[in-house]
């Protein structure tokens, strides 16, 4: 019998189950999972955002060619730093729990990092008290009180009845009041990527300028005078992620861990990238997106005076300057960066 020439081969039929399975079924295996997974990612208040980024006229864009690495393999994630003048020691949590003192004047000029006390914890954010006492915002224990001997004494861990899920962010007034971020009522550490926020002590004392990491901003809360109870913008559309704020010698020093992408933009602007991330994060494990971290001065009306990054960089979460020389920590590496600023300036940009 003559074989009808518009007939599909019989050998054909069985790739189409094979093409069934190789590509349909992960789609709708992914489109199953994104709409079953409880994280709702809310629509960001763009509309909040009214001023433009002023890019500053200083800049250094290669930091790590002039940089020291200190302690290298001695840290695990100094994520941010409290100098002690007095001692010239600058303490800082690791991810192992350990609150670390780096003793910058050891003998022949080496820098000597010594493990002090464990919290059992993750401490993050990191202030000296009015005894010389340090104030630690620990991810999983709370406010924490470390005593000059070692002793550790939790401060708080609940807020109007709420327990403290995330203790990131703290400073401490001139008259001892301490302020602290809880940067999630929702999210543990492990879950950073979905929620964080950190905060600073004006040097007049009467605000406190605190930075929301997902909308790359940072705004003032009055805690005295006029306008006490009110709230207004500090700086707006920073260049990249921000992350721990310090405050020096005239100058707020903002960690930038990544700068702004193409996809830190969509996730900002459209809930759904934002969900679709944090599913994948969830599932195959969170890929590495951040580059170009560093940190940012700006003075104390919010105008942006000099950036400091480097390609190699990031997860940058705290710089502050010390003398002559840049500190910046870090969430991941295992080390401090240190760059001489008299060697290597910030510079004008043609």
């Amino acid at each position: 019998m003559p074989t009808d020439p518009n007939a599909p081969h019989a050998k054909s039929w069985p790739l189409l189950p094979l093409f069934f399975s190789a590509l349909v079924l992960p789609v709708v295996a992914a489109i199953l999972v994104y709409q079953l997974d409880s994280f709702d990612a809310a629509p960001m208040p763009l509309h909040e955002l009214t001023h433009p980024f002023d890019p500053p006229l200083l800049r250094n864009e290669r930091i790590l060619q002039g940089a020291e690495l200190l302690g290298a393999g001695k840290f695990q994630g100094p994520e941010d730093f409290a100098y002690d003048s007095t001692s010239q020691v600058i303490y800082t949590g690791t991810a192992d729990g350990w609150i670390k003192r780096v003793w910058l004047n050891g003998s022949a000029g080496e820098t000597v990092v010594e493990d002090w006390v464990n919290t059992g914890g993750r401490p993050l954010g990191i202030a000296l008290g009015l005894n010389n006492e340090l104030i630690v915002a620990d991810a999983y224990k709370g406010l924490l009180n470390v005593s000059r001997d070692g002793d550790v004494e939790v401060l708080a861990d609940e807020a109007g009845g709420v327990k403290l899920k995330l203790t990131d962010g703290v400073d401490v007034a001139k008259d001892g009041t301490v302020y602290f971020t809880d940067a999630s009522y929702k999210y543990s550490l492990h879950q950073f990527f979905l929620d964080i926020m950190e905060v600073a002590v004006s040097p007049l004392q009467d605000s406190v300028v605190f930075c929301e990491t997902a909308m790359r901003r940072c705004r003032k809360y009055y805690i005295q005078g006029n306008k006490k109870g009110q709230v207004e913008k500090f700086i707006d559309n920073l260049p990249g992620l921000v992350d721990n704020i310090e405050y020096d010698e005239g100058h707020y020093w903002i960690g930038l861990p990544t700068e702004n992408t193409g996809f830190w933009d969509l996730a900002l602007r459209y809930p759904m990238v934002r969900k679709a991330a944090a599913v994948a994060e969830r599932w195959m494990g969170r890929p590495r997106m951040e580059k170009n971290g560093g940190v940012l001065s700006v003075d104390v009306n919010g105008k942006p005076v000099a950036h400091y990054q480097d390609v190699g960089l990031s997860m940058v979460t705290i710089g502050i300057k010390i003398k002559n020389h840049l500190y910046l920590g870090s969430f991941m590496s295992p080390y401090i960066v240190r760059l001489d600023l008299d060697q290597h300036p910030a510079q004008r940009k043609s």
